[in-house]
């Protein structure tokens, strides 16, 4: 989808007056954030520089960002999956403490992923016409009030409308993390910082459920919803403190159609669609497996939880893989490339694991091993899709973040639910499935990207 000139990006040499320009931009910034030392990589554009072409990539080679700035970045994107993961342990113990039945507080989750959905086509194009800085720190506050909303919830009604409240605001740290990236860096440069926040950001919901538990097993269930409290209100502060404006093309986005603006110059452009399509359909491989592995595993194969949490294990461990290799190896081997070997694996693993179930070898090791390198092929896919689909018009990457975004949880939402009622006598529906959206996925992209000459 772009050529390799663009992989590979070369520092220029920077002007006098570029020089000036950025000491003048990053003047008030807090020290430590990628543009008080990138001597003018991120300083603002000159009214000459903002007619380039949309397409095109304006950025220098910048510096990496302070450790500060990376670790916040980070804790922003990882509020939404903290309040998704942490407060499962305690989902008995709710059902039991609000007098309701388990199917009840399972729609507490559905709702936040609804909510998350739908939530990011608005932050995007927001942060796009206002800022990054406003509209992320707006939405970490909203997490706070919505987390004290649920630890306060004296019924099932105000439990829903405070996790609506959380999604709303959570899903800000995801959606913007990637435009503050692609704001700050060039697009090979952005593929490999995401790959460094996803990989980090990938920690929380391996850890938070162990965290939920000891939390419910000491306090009670509102103790998660505590913590989460806590933990926005400490990236409000750290985020308040760290994150200067990143967004030179603030209003540019949304410029004729307010805050639709956006979405107007991204609809009819096909890299994008290839960028976003393939990383929707990617995360949905993920989503696909989570909505059958249990049932396959603990009722159709007859193993225990615990069994099936240690073999998950190998699931979370080689999306962290795949996601080291994007950061490590994004400017060397170039984003294009790393999708496409990305992709490949993917469906070479789950090509494998269909031949495995084909020959009667029905076990979880069967299951998890090719979908641990799966899933490390979806770490190669989905920094340099998200960074590609953030690039192709800058001042739109809001929009652009929070649309591939929704859709990637958009597709999940509507897969997970037939995959959950279709294995039940059989594991093939959730494998045939996975291997579709790799397939398609890797379709898409080739018949999306732009002639190379």
């Amino acid at each position: 989808m772009e050529d390799d000139q663009l992989q590979k990006p070369q520092a220029a040499p920077m002007q006098e007056a570029g020089t000036s320009a950025a000491h003048a931009a990053s003047e008030g910034a807090p020290e430590g954030t990628p543009q008080t030392r990138s001597h003018g990589a991120v300083a603002q554009e000159s009214p000459s520089n903002s007619t380039r072409a949309p397409d095109t990539d304006d950025h220098t080679e910048a510096p990496p960002p302070a450790r500060s700035f990376l670790l916040m970045l980070v804790a922003v994107a990882a509020v939404s999956p903290l309040g998704i993961n942490l407060y499962l342990p305690s989902m008995p113990g709710m059902a039991t403490a609000l007098g309701v039945d388990f199917a009840a507080i399972q729609v507490t989750l559905s709702v936040y992923l609804g909510a998350v959905a739908v939530a990011q086509l608005v932050v995007g194009p927001l942060s796009d016409r206002y800022g990054r800085r406003p509209v992320l720190l707006a939405g970490l506050a909203l997490f706070v009030v919505g987390s004290i909303m649920c630890t306060l919830a004296p019924n099932m009604t105000m439990l829903n409308l405070g996790r609506i409240v959380q999604a709303f605001g959570g899903c800000t740290g995801l959606a913007l993390s990637r435009a503050v990236v692609r704001d700050l860096y060039s697009r090979a440069q952005a593929a490999s910082m995401i790959g460094y926040i996803t990989m980090g950001m990938s920690v929380a919901p391996m850890i938070a459920p162990t965290i939920g538990g000891l939390l419910e097993a000491i306090y009670g269930w509102r103790a998660s919803f505590a913590f989460l409290g806590l933990f926005g209100l400490a990236t409000l502060i750290v985020t308040f403190r760290l994150l200067h404006e990143t967004n030179k093309h603030r209003g540019k986005g949304g410029a004729g159609l307010g805050l639709l603006g956006g979405y107007k110059v991204l609809v009819g452009n096909r890299t994008f669609w290839g960028y976003a399509l393939t990383a929707a359909l990617s995360s949905t491989i993920f989503f696909a497996f989570v909505a059958g592995a249990s049932y396959v595993v603990i009722n159709l194969m007859g193993r225990g939880p615990i069994e099936y949490g240690l073999y998950f294990g190998l699931v979370s461990a080689g999306y962290l893989v795949g996601n080291f290799f994007s950061a490590r190896y994004a400017m060397k081997v170039g984003p294009r490339r790393l999708i496409i070997i990305g992709a490949g694996l993917t469906v070479a693993a789950l090509v494998i694991m269909c031949a495995l179930f084909g020959v009667g070898l029905f076990h979880p090791a069967s299951l998890f091993v090719p979908t641990m390198f799966a899933t490390m092929g979806n770490g190669l896919v989905l920094p340099s899709c998200i960074a590609g689909a953030v690039s192709v018009r800058p001042e739109a990457a809001g929009a652009a973040s929070g649309l591939t975004g929704s859709m990637q949880i958009g597709f999940g939402a509507i897969i997970a639910p037939g995959i959950g009622a279709m294995v039940e006598n059989s594991a093939w529906p959730m494998l045939l499935a996975m291997l579709a959206c790799a397939l398609i996925a890797r379709l898409t992209f080739l018949l999306t990207e732009k002639p190379r000459h």
